[in-house]
Order: structure tokens, then sequence, then C-alpha cells
């Protein structure tokens, strides 16, 4: 579908989109007051993230759903294409966990104030202390058998492509010695791309991977457990996607060096 005219994204969606997020914020800051587990909570971030999809006019498909249903706390670990990929995955994942989030958005209102009562994990990327801090928090999020979702690459793709994936995923299931679970997410960086909020509609797409097992390994094997990652969600990604898989993966500015986890 072309990409709408911009005064209905913008008279229209946008401001759907705005009501029901401060609708269900507010909403799950009401919960949040008796919700102890964030199982309430939880479902009302599903409830958003489906009504975000509806308005976007974006169903969603997802191929391999056996590979979700561990029943036990893993790392899973999408690509990072637009701002939709949240609804997306919340929508997606048909069970509760906790995300690893920028710090910057737990300061949004109604947003931030979801994030912070429902136990969503900050992560600050300004320092490395700070990153790993927030790695380590995650790392006690899976100890206490709360699966987690993150974006390994750091921040959203401005190109559509896959870039050099960050080894805090790797990371924190390794410390854990949890699953990590390669997630492809596709057509949301065309539904949504960076640096406009012009909406194309289309059907998306969650193509979950096999789980990777991390028992007995340590974080000497974060980089090659992180290239197999990033191996694994590319090969589905250009699979499915209409773009052509570069012969190199563009370099991450915010690269964690190994000898610092």
């Amino acid at each position: 579908m072309k990409r709408l005219l911009p005064w209905a994204s913008y008279l229209i969606f946008i401001p759907l989109m705005l009501f029901v997020t401060v609708a269900c914020g507010s909403l799950s800051l009401l919960v949040s007051l008796w919700d102890k587990s964030g199982r309430q909570q939880h479902a009302i971030a599903q409830l958003w993230a489906k009504l975000m999809l509806g308005i976007a006019l974006s169903p969603m498909k997802v191929v391999n759903p056996q590979n979700l249903h561990l029943g036990r706390a893993a790392v899973f670990a999408s690509n990072h294409l637009s701002y939709m990929d949240t609804p997306a995955l919340f929508g997606s994942l048909p069970f509760q966990f906790r995300i690893l989030a920028n710090h910057y958005l737990f300061k949004i209102p109604f947003i931030g104030w979801h994030l912070t009562r429902s136990g969503q994990v900050p992560i600050d990327q300004s320092s490395m202390r700070s990153m790993v801090a927030g790695l380590m928090r995650g790392v006690a999020t899976l100890k206490s058998g709360m699966p987690l979702l993150i974006f390994p690459d750091g921040g959203r793709s401005s190109d559509g492509h896959i870039h050099q994936f960050l080894q805090g995923a790797a990371f924190m299931a390794i410390k854990a010695q949890v699953p990590l679970v390669p997630l492809a997410l596709v057509g949301t960086y065309e539904l949504l791309p960076m640096h406009t909020y012009h909406l194309a509609p289309r059907p998306l797409m969650l193509v979950a991977c096999d789980p990777i097992e991390t028992t007995g390994m340590t974080t000497k094997d974060a980089e090659a457990l992180t290239n197999r990652l990033m191996d694994a969600i590319a090969v589905e990604y250009y699979r499915h996607s209409k773009l052509v898989q570069p012969e190199s993966v563009p370099e991450n500015q915010a690269k964690i060096p190994s000898s610092q986890l």
C-alpha cells in the first residue's frame, strides 16, 4: 500500500495512536497500584500493541511460533527497524516478559510511567559502566525467571539493513545460562522508517528462529554467540524482506568491547 497522505497520518493516525498510548498508560498506572506481579500491566501493554497495529492497518504474522513457547526464562533478541517494533513484538509474544529499554524512554510521560511501574529494565548507553550495570539488571531479571526482550543492535536501523550487533544479549544469556532466541522482524521499516511519521500500512512478519542454548558458555564466548545470533536473524530477515543483503555487515558505533564484559 502506498504511503498514506501526510494529512491522514498527522490528523488521524498519529492522534489515534497518542490517544491509545495515553489511555493505556493511565490504565496501566492505575492497575500498578495492586498488580505486584505485573501480569495485568503486561496484558494492558499487549492490548495497546494490538490497538496500535490495528490503527496502522498492519496485521502481524508469526512464523515458527513453537520457538516462542519455551516455558522458562530466555533472552529474546530482535532486529530494530522502527518505532513500530515495540508494538509488533508486544502484540506477538504470547507470554509475560520484560524489555531492556533505553533509559530516556523512562522519562516520557505515560510510556515512561508504564515502563517504570511494570518493572522494565532501563539501560544507559552513555558510558561503559552504566551500560554494564543495565545488563546486570537484565541478568537479575532472567535469574528471577522472567523472559527478557532486547534489541541487540542498540538502536533503529536508518536504512532498513541489519547492522553489527552489540554483545549485550549474548552476555546476559550467558551470565544467566538461559537460551538466546533470535527474532527476525520484517516490514516495520517500510511501515514507519526513521525521520518520518508517514505510515505505509502493510502486513508485518515475525520469524522466531531456533533457540540457541548457552549452557556451559562463558563471557569469552559472547562475541561468537553474538555473530551466531546476527547470522540467524539476517538469514530470515533477508529471506522475507525486499532488501538485498549487503556483502558485509555495517559497523555499529556503540560496540561493547568483549574485554569489558
